[in-house]
């Protein structure tokens, strides 16, 4: 008898601040959707975003998918890694510094998984209103399985007025 393949629902930020920082996002989410593994079930608002952590460097644009895919955790997450070498990002010479895209699970179903390569929940989602904002445009009741709260929640008690999260003015339609 066959395995049944079963879909996930994973949660995905996207973000770039080099080069055409949305054709990047753009082509970040085409090239994770193309093989067929997994396909789009939710796109929020592309963003301009402040830095956090590394202040000098430019803007980011940020935004957030939900995803349905058959793949794995650590498979999914070495397509994002390949994605973003293809995509010609390198070794971070700083960390949080610039990059051409980068992709980082959020979300895989409610699981929790602490492995040396992946952390889920990611480490610092609730800290970050460019991850939480985006999320809440896709689905504001998720549940942080850490924490037990929502992202509207964490998002409404971030108390950082240093992270500036601002809606491009023109949005592109993925769905």
């Amino acid at each position: 008898m066959a395995a049944v393949k079963t879909d996930h629902a994973v949660f995905v930020s996207i973000g770039s601040n080099l080069g055409g920082k949305l054709d990047n996002c753009l082509s970040g989410i085409a090239a994770l959707t193309e093989s067929g593994e997994s396909s789009l079930a939710g796109v929020s608002r592309f963003y301009r975003t402040s830095p956090v952590d590394y202040a000098d460097q430019d803007w980011f644009v940020n935004a957030a998918i939900e995803i349905r895919t058959t793949m794995a955790p650590l498979a999914l997450l070495d397509k994002l890694v390949a994605i973003q070498r293809r995509m010609g990002r390198k070794a971070d010479a700083v960390r949080f510094g610039p990059r051409v895209l980068d992709l980082d699970i959020l979300l895989y179903d409610d699981r929790v998984i602490r492995m040396p390569r992946l952390t889920i929940p990611h480490p610092r989602m609730h800290k970050r209103a460019f991850v939480l904002q985006p999320i809440c445009d896709i689905n504001p009741s998720i549940i942080h399985p850490v924490l037990g709260q929502t992202v509207a929640d964490l998002l409404s008690h971030l108390d950082d007025e240093d992270q500036r999260v601002i809606p491009l003015e023109d949005q592109p339609t993925l769905l």
